[in-house]
């Protein structure tokens, strides 16, 4: 790129700004959809983009072929995400409507007994927000909470912000819930970067979901709900389901999955080089094309299909192959559609010279280099969230800017064959995208309604305990960057 466009640099940074605000006032203050609210801000980013290059005397565009760009960038997204999103949606239907959750919550109950109660809560939602979407997760474990505050005698708020800070954690980092699968793909990861999102994912959500447990503890045993005790007992809730699947089925769409992304990793992994310096991987011929072939993300997720509509489903009928099916890709569309949107703005913003600016901009200023960098996309997300109240678009806006500036923030770098700046760089956007979860946020309402909190309690409890889990996953990102970056 000529030292001319990059010279526009500052100027095309501060117009990608505005549009990133403008994208927040057309969802928030005019409520258009995020779709339309990122495809029109794109259109809006490409031309003012080229007329700034125009008014500086450049006389080609800087963006040649606005429209070959946006829909390039919209189909390429696609063509490497969307049938996993819809996969991976889809599983999650089933595990609701079948009663797998409930059945995974039966299993974590058997292992803690009545004696932690806000424990199992928070690690059954951290367990089944992996698949499913945390609202739905909070709506189908909502019985559960409050028969066991009524045998326990804990408050429905202490169970309900551990419940829900479970939830949230699993949700916002580890695939295959679609928001943290969209951020992978727009900041470069293949299927083995994938695998390893899911293995760090797993690792900070944990002790995310944690800090979330200790709020409900400290804070939420002194807030009181309007639900003394259970409308119905959680044994009057599963009859609704009829006959649960087993403790094996229940948990194998989500494990079989994992595994296989796993097998495809270590089929990849690179033990040497030969006399050619050619990379020598674990396993060659045909069980590297085997292994290879299921550890791909969209044949992973596709067993995992397989297994949920043959193991889990109660009869294979209209109902649950049309009906159940069609619920969840509609969920899916929505996502997709997003994320395409996502797509063409990243697109975009490639073809500017930002990302050479800001290259020249953080080599002078290496507070917004490696850890640094990660608390910094930590923030745009925080904000993103904050002001618009979806995880799942702040987590695909977030990650669309940040790709093309990951090599300048020093976030490209690797450990063997481990992308670990791009999948940090997933779980500080992940982070950002819980802060904070307050009345702009469905999220918020449904936890609040169900737990029977208003406005106030739910504040001191939802609120602020997304508030308190973002900053501890930012501060656990920050300190695995400064070690492994």
């Amino acid at each position: 790129m000529s030292q001319e466009l990059v010279s526009l640099g500052p100027i095309v940074l501060i117009w990608l700004l505005l549009n990133i605000a403008l994208i927040v006032l057309l969802t928030v203050k005019w409520k258009l959809h995020p779709l339309l609210s990122i495809i029109a801000s794109t259109y809006l980013f490409a031309l003012g983009t080229n007329l700034i290059g125009r008014l500086s005397g450049i006389s080609e565009p800087v963006i040649a072929d606005i429209g070959s760009t946006i829909t390039s960038g919209f189909g390429s997204i696609l063509s490497s995400i969307g049938l996993v999103i819809i996969f991976g949606t889809l599983i999650g239907k089933i595990l609701e409507k079948s009663g797998a959750a409930i059945k995974m919550a039966e299993v974590v109950l058997r292992l803690l007994g009545d004696r932690h109660p806000a424990l199992a809560m928070s690690i059954i939602g951290w367990i089944v927000s992996i698949p499913v979407f945390c609202d739905s997760g909070y709506v189908i474990l909502s019985s559960l909470k409050k028969s066991l505050a009524k045998k326990t005698g804990v408050g429905v708020v202490a169970l309900g912000v551990a419940l829900s800070t479970g939830l949230y954690a699993s949700h916002t980092l580890v695939p295959p819930t679609p928001g943290p699968i969209a951020a992978a793909t727009n900041v470069g990861l293949g299927p083995d970067g994938l695998f390893w999102v899911i293995i760090f994912g797993l690792v900070i959500s944990l002790p995310v979901a944690l800090v979330g447990y200790a709020w409900a503890r400290k804070v939420g045993s002194k807030l009181h709900s309007e639900l003394d005790e259970a409308v119905e007992t959680f044994e009057e809730y599963k009859e609704n389901f009829g006959k649960l699947p087993s403790g094996f089925m229940a948990f194998a769409p989500i494990l079989v999955p994992i595994l296989l992304l796993a097998l495809g990793s270590i089929a990849n992994f690179p033990v040497g080089t030969n006399a050619d310096g050619e990379k020598i991987t674990m396993f060659s011929g045909f069980a590297y094309t085997f292994f290879t072939f299921i550890g791909t993300p969209v044949t992973a997720l596709f067993i995992g299909l397989i297994i949920a509509i043959f193991g889990l489903l109660p009869k294979r009928n209209e109902e649950t192959l049309t009906k159940w099916m069609s619920e969840g890709l509609l969920d899916a569309a929505i996502i997709i559609m997003i994320t395409g949107a996502g797509g063409a703005l990243g697109s975009v913003i490639k073809a500017t010279p930002i990302a050479e600016y800001v290259k020249s901009f953080v080599s002078e200023n290496s507070p917004f280099v490696g850890a640094g960098a990660l608390i910094f996309i930590f923030i745009i997300a925080a904000l993103l969230k904050t002001a618009q109240g979806s995880s799942t678009t702040s987590l695909v806006i977030t990650s669309t800017i940040v790709m093309p500036l990951l090599p300048s923030f020093g976030l490209d770098a690797m450990i063997g064959s481990i992308p670990v700046g791009q999948v940090l760089t997933v779980m500080a956007i992940g982070s950002g995208a819980m802060v904070v979860s307050h009345v702009n946020d469905s999220y918020f309402w449904v936890v609040s309604q169900f737990s029977g909190m208003n406005v106030t309690t739910a504040y001191r409890a939802q609120t602020m305990a997304t508030l308190i889990q973002g900053i501890a996953g930012i501060i656990l990102v920050a300190i695995l960057g400064l070690i492994l970056l």
